[in-house]
């Protein structure tokens, strides 16, 4: 199988976990990376990966299948734009877009090119939470699930490292809820299918970004779920799924648990991201739902908590 010429922009903290992914996936080749500091580059460069400081001369020149955006927020829309339109499959952090109207405007460029949009939700990937899926009866109507609850707390200052524009709501697209949310949001999504938000509680700090919330959400089937999200967890961090079934049993996975390094649960998580994206670039598959999903969850958590204050 030929492998798929593959190149990252944005060498920001997440990055490394794609890196170093790379070595386990020989049908994927990185051959190129963009960022726009040269501090950034200068290792690649050492190395002989050939480095640009501009996404678009990368999509004109290195020759590329697709590309991996790990680039701030505000700028996904653009980055992912640009490669749409020059035929090169995409894989985007979460989330999706700044905001609703930006992802839908990327949603309808790859449909209609016919290209790849893949969002990256790396806790879909992890083992504890497969394992916790595969452990659960199969879907039957009724559902024999009575309730999933989902927690997402960190002190989001130990996690973002030197890439601080997560702390400013107009690159990040707001707090807790515009950033984990997301991949909050796909676990439960996960279990469940498509979702809808029934209300949402949202604490903000005195700049107004929002570090606290809780959202009650209901699945198609009529499941309910909730999402605690916390940037101010005072103990560490705690990333779990809990899935209580309608025979009044619990069944837990904690989504660190085996993981005992800072971020180590990440390193499988985002080998089986580029895993899945391989696999819907070569199959041709749209892939777009799942971050348009994401972005509309978001949005209707928001506009619940603004409907709530003004009521």
């Amino acid at each position: 199988m030929k492998p798929l010429r593959i190149g990252v922009v944005g060498l920001g903290v997440i990055s490394r976990f794609y890196l170093d992914a790379f070595p386990g996936l020989p049908t994927l080749d990185l051959v190129a990376v963009c960022d726009l500091r040269e501090e950034a580059l200068a290792p690649h460069r050492a190395a002989g990966l050939p480095c640009y400081e501009d996404h678009r001369r990368m999509l004109a020149e290195a020759g590329l299948d697709a590309i991996v955006v790990n680039v701030p927020n505000d700028a996904h829309a653009a980055v992912c734009q640009d490669a749409l339109e020059a035929g090169v499959a995409v894989c985007v952090e979460k989330p999706l877009a700044l905001d609703l109207a930006e992802g839908r405007a990327l949603t309808e460029l790859a449909v209609r090119g016919g290209s790849v949009l893949f969002t990256a939700f790396h806790r879909r990937y992890n083992d504890n939470v497969l394992g916790l899926l595969r452990s659960l009866p199969a879907a039957t109507d009724p559902p024999a699930v009575e309730s999933v609850t989902v927690r997402y707390l960190e002190k989001i200052e130990e996690h973002v490292g030197a890439d601080r524009w997560y702390l400013d709501p107009e690159r990040c697209g707001g707090g807790c809820v515009a950033d984990n949310g997301p991949n909050a949001f796909d676990v439960v999504r996960l279990f469940l299918g498509e979702l809808t938000v029934e209300s949402a509680e949202v604490v903000r700090d005195e700049a107004g970004v929002d570090r606290q919330a809780r959202v009650e959400l209901r699945s198609a089937a009529g499941v309910p779920a909730t999402v605690e999200l916390d940037w101010s967890y005072p103990h560490g961090e705690a990333k779990d799924v809990t899935v209580r079934l309608k025979d009044g049993s619990e069944h837990h996975a904690d989504m660190l648990a085996g993981h005992h390094a800072f971020k180590s649960s990440l390193k499988h998580e985002y080998v089986g991201v580029l895993g899945e994206f391989e696999q819907a670039v070569r199959s041709g598959t749209d892939a777009s739902r799942a971050g348009l999903a994401m972005l509309e969850l978001v949005d209707a958590t928001y506009g619940t908590e603004r409907a709530g204050a003004l009521s």
